[in-house]
């Protein structure tokens, strides 16, 4: 009975560190493209800041009249 035990808590551990390393890589994939994302927010924030007549960028307010 024992090494019916054994056997199932192996196979057991097996699917968890399998279900682990899923996990992980999908939160890397996850966090790849959240940088993907803040990299490519940047670049239309800075593209829309060069253009001619843009509004102010962060904190910066336009003058009141």
């Amino acid at each position: 009975m024992n090494d019916d035990r054994q056997a199932l808590l192996e196979e057991k551990l097996a699917w968890l560190q399998r279900h682990v390393a899923e996990q992980d890589k999908a939160m890397l994939e996850m966090a790849a493209e959240i940088d993907r994302l803040k990299k490519r927010a940047a670049e239309v924030a800075e593209k829309l800041a060069a253009e001619p007549g843009s509004p102010p960028a962060g904190d910066e307010h336009p003058p009141h009249y």
